[in-house]
């Protein structure tokens, strides 16, 4: 947990993610990735010079058949309230709308009910647990389906709802996560297309990359944040 509260502190620095006053909406999946985040974050409180609170929401995607026991107390040994929000985000994408491609209908009906639920509660940002792998991933997906350089920032405002969408593990490795969730109480992903997504293809590709070229990982990523990383067709 040492190196991820470090490499947290460090995207909060660099991006300016967390400021006084702030109510941060936490967005629980139940995975790995966000649990993480939330203890790192209940953890970066006590030592950060800022003031700010947190708030867990979890968007059961089946309409409340999930079992979220675990979760809440995990929530309650350190010190963070849990918001669960029942939803049939499962019965309109696999049921109704029968989606060949579902997980962006998911992800934007998941992410509208977790930026309303937390502007309600009173929350100005909403803190998600996208890791440094998911950044390339999501660099590389599109570059291959939209044929441009583009990927999610640390650091987005949302005009429509007046809320700051952060992500503080930008910085953080999925191998350092997953040593440090291992005894986290994650739910068990029900999802009838887990494991069979255009990301995890691009999972696997950035590990084979990794594997022919030694650091590639680091190589992409230290290109995309790089400030000059636009600069192919500059002005002479």
């Amino acid at each position: 947990m040492q190196k991820i509260l470090s490499v947290l502190r460090k995207a909060c620095q660099t991006y300016n993610l967390i400021e006084d006053g702030d109510k941060i909406a936490v967005g629980l999946s139940g995975g790995k990735d966000s649990l993480t985040l939330l203890h790192a974050l209940t953890s970066y409180q006590k030592f950060s010079d800022k003031n700010f609170s947190l708030q867990a929401i979890a968007v059961d995607l089946s309409n409340g058949q999930n079992d979220y026991s675990q979760i809440e107390e995990f929530c309650k040994k350190i010190n963070t309230t849990l918001k669960i929000v029942n939803s049939n985000i499962f019965e309109v994408v696999f049921d109704i709308r029968k989606e060949k491609n579902p997980c962006s209908l998911c992800a934007n009906m998941r992410r509208g009910i977790l930026n309303s639920t937390a502007k309600d509660l009173g929350c100005n940002k909403v803190a998600l647990g996208h890791h440094k792998d998911d950044l390339i991933e999501t660099f590389l997906m599109s570059l291959f389906f939209e044929g441009r350089i583009s990927t999610f920032k640390p650091k987005a405002y949302l005009s429509k709802t007046e809320l700051y969408v952060i992500r503080p593990l930008i910085y953080c490795d999925e191998s350092d996560i997953k040593r440090v969730s291992k005894d986290y109480p994650i739910l068990i992903n029900t999802c009838p297309a887990d494991k069979h997504t255009e990301r995890e293809n691009a999972k696997k590709l950035l590990e084979q990359l990794n594997n022919i070229y030694p650091n590639c990982k680091e190589k992409l990523f230290n290109a995309i944040i790089h400030t000059d990383r636009y600069n192919l067709f500059d002005k002479m």
